[in-house]
Order: C-alpha cells, then structure tokens, then sequence
C-alpha cells in the first residue's frame, strides 16, 4: 500500500534549517491499522502529511500503490489527496456555515459526483459514522465526538485507500475519545488502511504496529504488547 523509503524533511526557519525527518524508512500494507508514536517534535505530524502528500520530502521517495508520488505534477497529487487519501485531523476543520450533510459531501463538489451518486454515498457514510438523525445539524449545534465523526465521515466519503488520522482523539474526553477509536477500529475491520498519529496508549494498544519516532528517525516498529516499555522510555527524553 505504502512505502516510505529513505524520507528526510528539513524546513527554513529564517536563517535556521530544521530536520523533521531523517532517512525514514517504513511500509504500510493494505488492511494495516499502524500508530505513530514519540515524543512531541519528533517529526509525527509531518511524517503523514509526507504520507499524504500534504508536503514533500527533501531526499528519498513516498510510493502509495505503485505510484511515487514525488514523479507526479501539482494536479495528479492534489487529485491523489482528493480521491485516493483521507484526512482526520485533531481540531476536525469542519466548515461552520455547512450542515453535517455538506461537509460530509463536500468532497463530491470539489470532485463534481453525480447528484444521485453523491446522495446515494451521503446515506451509506452518515449511517456508517453514526449521525444518520444529525444530518441538517450545524457543526456549533454537535459534541466534539460527533465533530470528529463529521470529519471522518468527510475523509471516508470518496472512499480512499489510506486513512491518515493526527490525534484524532487528542481533543475529546475519554469516553468519545473510545467512541472515535472504536469507529477506527471497526473501518479497519471492514479493511480500511488506517494510520494514525496519537500520544495515547490506548489508541496505540488498538494497533497492528506500534511505529517509535524520535528526533526524526524510526527508531523501533514493534506489536502493541512491547510498546509500553519502549513508550515510558522514549517520551522521557528530550524531543531535539
């Protein structure tokens, strides 16, 4: 599904440059739920926006299913980020003026779906996320965990191969933030590819793979039950 193959990332920050990545190297397959993990500053976030082709690397290669990214044009990656990748972000980015409905389907705008084919999806994603009586509901008028399930209602809905998700739990309280990961879990039993970005055990407990970060670097791919030891050790150091 994914290969990430000696990725670097460095940033101009005025007269500094920043590494956020350094010679990574992973896969993900097709089916996988994957969670990263590290201390914060170690390159997570910009480690799925490479991923997704949100950002692009300095040196190396991303290749999602057999398509390296970094030999496409501008319009073949914005075209990937809309069909082929869905994006679930930590403070959700709903669309204030949009119902549930439309931020849901906004995706189909911007694609120009059929309208038939666009109300015929809407319906199969408003059920799978649970909000099939909150559809004419405004973002202000949902809880935090029915915003997420918004989001991820819209990341779902042109049925992407990859599932990319920052701290999708980081901003609610524990019991939606069970219900969020609960939703991962069962898209991933469904076959979702899903990789998410989480400071929290329990959402990497969930995981097939537990991928360590630290200053840049892959530093341990390991299952969840060898996670927690490697865990209390990495957050206590100093992110560089």
């Amino acid at each position: 599904m994914l290969e990430i193959c000696a990725v670097s990332k460095s940033y101009r920050t005025g007269a500094n440059e920043v590494t956020a990545l350094r010679d990574v190297d992973l896969t993900v397959g097709s089916g996988e739920l994957v969670a990263i993990m590290g201390p914060s500053g170690c390159g997570k976030s910009t480690l799925l926006h490479v991923m997704g082709a949100l950002d692009t690397p300095t040196s190396g290669d991303v290749v999602l299913e057999g398509r390296r990214l970094g030999d496409l044009s501008d319009t073949e990656r914005t075209t990937i980020r809309r069909d082929d990748v869905g994006f679930v972000f930590q403070f959700f980015n709903l669309v204030p003026v949009l119902t549930v409905a439309e931020n849901i389907a906004l995706p189909a705008v911007v694609g120009r779906m059929p309208a038939k084919q666009r109300a015929e999806r809407l319906a199969e994603v408003l059920d799978l996320v649970g909000l099939a009586g909150l559809a004419d509901r405004m973002p202000n008028q949902l809880s935090g965990g029915q915003q997420q399930r918004v989001a991820i209602g819209r990341a779902l809905f042109n049925r992407p191969s990859l599932l990319l998700a920052d701290e999708p739990t980081g901003n609610l309280d524990h019991a939606a933030g069970r219900e969020i990961l609960d939703l991962f879990c069962s898209l991933h039993a469904s076959g979702q590819t899903v990789v998410i970005v989480t400071h929290d055990p329990g959402v990497a407990a969930a995981a097939q793979r537990v991928v360590f970060l630290h200053d840049g670097r892959v530093v341990a791919d390991v299952q969840p039950r060898s996670a927690r030891s490697l865990l209390r050790r990495l957050t206590s150091l100093q992110p560089a």
